[in-house]
């Protein structure tokens, strides 16, 4: 049986992965920690700012990126770590995120992209 939290980050995961999430910073800044970090599939390092930057330029016509077999599991009262992969075209990578409960609720505050040849 999945925790719920468990289940709740997963859901949060999923929608981020979406147009409609990924072109509304309003959005954005609700599920992405005001420290974020990730080291994207590109081995490039980003930021809060730099990741909205970038997000920015995506238009909602841009597809979802498919999430495929999304694991999760509590490393922590606070903490919950999935991995999954994603396919975007004819993109994949295997993904980690790190999601962490604060005052105003669950924020991802580190995502890590591989490629997948």
């Amino acid at each position: 049986m999945i925790d719920v939290d468990v289940a709740e980050v997963m859901a949060l995961e999923r929608e981020l992965q979406t147009a409609a999430a990924r072109t509304d910073p309003r959005r954005l800044t609700e599920l992405l920690a005001p420290d974020f970090e990730e080291i994207g599939a590109s081995g490039r390092l980003w930021d809060l700012a730099s990741i909205l930057e970038m997000l920015a330029g995506e238009d909602d016509g841009t597809p979802d990126i498919e999430v495929r077999e999304l694991t999760g599991r509590m490393i922590a009262d606070d903490m919950v770590l999935l991995r999954w992969q994603s396919v975007r075209g004819e993109r994949r990578a295997r993904r980690t995120s790190l999601w962490q409960r604060r005052p105003e609720g669950w924020r991802l505050v580190h995502h890590q992209g591989t490629p997948i040849a």
